[in-house]
């Protein structure tokens, strides 16, 4: 059950699309569209945990199908926000973002699950 919700829409078309629900003290950020330097803010903005550094969320890539270096330095950056008493992770990661997060090692420092079921119950 969601405890809040926030939507942020990136204003071009084929922008990103995020929203944001607390489920059971998680933060599921759901994306949909396209990560790059035009739409890297609203993710680094969603991502944020609230209160910094104990938050626990999971973000659904599900819907995203290009990522660039930008949404890397993001998730770097909310990785280090939620440390050391949270955590990020990551579910639905589509293989070329997946790849993407595997060249630069990102994938040993921020876990990677199939669904956000799972995220959620690991």
């Amino acid at each position: 059950m969601a405890d809040t919700a926030h939507i942020y829409e990136a204003a071009e078309p084929d922008g990103l699309s995020i929203s944001r629900a607390v489920v059971d003290g998680v933060a599921v950020v759901t994306l949909a569209g396209e990560i790059d330097h035009h739409t890297s803010g609203l993710l680094r903005q969603a991502l944020m945990p609230d209160p910094p550094g104990a938050a626990r969320t999971v973000a659904d890539f599900t819907g995203v199908a290009f990522m660039d270096s930008s949404g890397i330095n993001v998730l770097i950056g909310a990785h280090q926000a939620h440390d050391p008493g949270g955590w990020l992770r990551l579910a639905g990661v589509r293989r070329p973002v997946l790849r993407t997060l595997e060249i630069v090692g990102l994938t040993t420092l921020i876990d990677c699950y199939p669904d956000v079921r799972e995220a959620m119950a690991a």
